[in-house]
C-alpha cells in the first residue's frame, strides 16, 4: 500500500480543519446574516447643567416626582419625559428647585399647564417668560412650546433669570408647535383669567372640575374641552370634535344626560346647549337666561377668507411650472402643424411639377384613381359559373 508523503498529509489535514472552522462560523443552512449597526444619539438633557448664573448641583437631576392623579393626567396629555434639579447661584446661598415636563406637542403642554395652575396663581406681566407664565409667592409656573416648568426660588426671587432657562428649553415646529384653537374662542367679558381649564382626556377633565360625565364626551374620538368660570354667572363649557357628525352625536348624548339630571331634581342651573359645526357650547350655573343664550350665540369658529393675500412661494412655483408645460405643448403643436403644411406643399407641388414636365395633367392621374376590371380581348378572365 502506497501512502502519500508526510508533508502532503499535514497540508491536507490543515486545510480540512480550516474548512471545518470556517463552515462552523456560518449560520445554519448557509444563510448570510450580516449585522446591522444603528447609531442612536441620546436626546439632550431636558434641564441644562447651567443657565445664566445658575449652576446645577451635582447629582441633583432626576425624574420629577408625581402623585397618581397627576401622573395619569400628564400621561394623558402626551408626557414624553420629565426631570428635576436643584441650582445654586454663584457663591451665594440662593437656590432654585426646578421641575420640568416635556410633551409630544404644544397642545398637550398647554393642557398640563392649565392643570398645574392653581386659582391663587397670577399672570406674570413684568417679564416675558415663554408662551405663558404665572406666579404664586416665590413659585413660578411657565409654559413654552412642548415644555412646562415649575420653579421655586429660595433666598430671593429673580424672574429675569428664568428667561435664560426658557431659551434652552426644547423647541418644536410644524403642526405640533401650534397652540390649541379652542381656548382662543372664550369670550373675555367677565372671564376669570385663572379659571380656564383645557383637557384632552377623561382624567384631566375630571381632575379639573368638568361639569359633564367624562364617559359621554368622547375623548376616545379626539375631543377637546375647555371649562371656564365667569364672575357672578357660572360655567361655560366648549367641546370641539374632529367632525360635525361626532359633535351632533355627542351633543344628543349630553342633552339626554342633562334632561335626566333635571328630571331627577339635580338642576345644573341655566342650561343652554348649542352646536355649530364641530363645536358644542354649554352654559351651566347662575346665568340669566337671556345672557346665557346671547353668550352661546356669540361664539363662532373663525373662518378666514382673503382675496389680496399673497400666495405662498410653493404655490407660485407650481403654477409657473404648469403654465410653462402647457405653453411648451402649445408651441410644439403649432410647429408640427406648420411642418405638416410645408411638407404637404413641398411634396405635392414637386409631384405636380414633375407631372407637368412629363406632359401630364398636374391635378389628376386617372391610372391611379381608376381600376379597370373589364376583360380585354385575348386575355383570360373569370368566367361565370353555370
Amino acid at each position: 500500500m502506497h501512502l502519500p508523503p508526510r508533508p502532503a498529509i499535514a497540508a491536507s489535514l490543515a486545510l480540512t480543519i480550516a474548512a471545518t472552522f470556517a463552515g462552523g462560523a456560518r449560520p445554519a443552512l448557509g444563510l448570510a446574516s450580516p449585522l446591522a449597526v444603528h447609531l442612536v444619539e441620546p436626546p439632550a438633557p431636558l434641564l441644562p447643567r447651567q443657565f445664566g448664573a445658575w449652576q446645577q448641583v451635582p447629582e441633583s437631576a432626576g425624574s420629577a416626582p408625581m402623585e397618581t392623579t397627576a401622573r395619569d393626567v400628564l400621561t394623558e396629555d402626551g408626557l414624553a419625559r420629565s426631570s428635576s434639579a436643584i441650582y445654586k447661584r454663584d457663591a451665594s446661598g440662593e437656590t432654585l428647585a426646578i421641575k420640568a415636563w416635556q410633551f409630544g406637542d404644544t397642545t398637550g403642554a398647554f393642557s398640563a399647564f392649565t392643570y398645574l395652575r392653581t386659582p391663587e396663581d397670577r399672570p406674570i406681566t413684568a417679564v416675558k417668560l415663554g408662551t405663558g407664565a404665572v406666579e404664586r409667592g416665590d413659585s413660578v409656573l411657565l409654559w413654552n412650546g412642548p415644555s412646562v416648568v415649575e420653579a421655586e426660588f429660595h433666598g430671593g426671587r429673580r424672574l429675569t433669570d428664568l428667561a435664560d432657562l426658557v431659551a434652552v428649553l426644547p423647541k418644536i415646529g410644524g403642526p405640533k408647535g401650534q397652540p390649541p384653537l379652542l381656548p382662543t374662542l372664550l369670550p373675555l367679558k367677565g372671564l376669570q383669567a385663572e379659571s380656564p381649564k383645557y383637557a384632552l382626556g377623561s382624567a384631566g377633565y375630571e381632575a379639573m372640575g368638568g361639569v359633564l360625565p367624562p364617559a359621554i364626551i368622547g375623548f376616545d374620538k379626539a375631543a377637546e374641552t375647555v371649562t371656564a368660570q365667569y364672575a357672578g354667572r357660572g360655567t361655560l363649557t366648549m367641546l370641539l370634535y374632529p367632525t360635525p357628525t361626532l359633535a351632533g352625536e355627542h351633543g344628543r348624548q349630553i342633552e339626554a344626560e342633562l334632561n335626566r339630571e333635571i328630571a331627577a331634581g339635580h338642576s345644573p342651573g341655566t342650561v343652554k346647549l348649542r352646536r355649530e359645526g364641530p363645536l358644542l357650547l354649554l352654559t351651566t350655573g347662575r346665568w340669566p337666561e337671556a345672557e346665557a343664550q346671547k353668550l352661546v350665540e356669540s361664539i363662532h369658529l373663525h373662518t378666514e377668507l382673503t382675496w389680496n393675500k399673497e400666495m405662498p412661494l410653493q404655490f407660485h412655483a407650481e403654477v409657473r411650472k404648469t403654465a410653462s408645460l402647457l405653453l411648451s405643448i402649445a408651441e410644439l403643436s403649432i410647429v408640427l402643424m406648420i411642418a405638416a403644411i410645408v411638407l404637404g406643399f413641398f411634396f405635392g407641388g414637386g409631384r405636380a411639377m414633375i407631372r407637368v414636365m412629363q406632359g401630364k395633367p398636374a391635378a389628376s392621374e386617372p391610372e391611379f384613381l381608376h381600376l379597370d376590371l373589364r376583360e380585354r380581348p385575348g386575355e383570360g378572365g373569370f368566367k361565370p359559373l353555370h
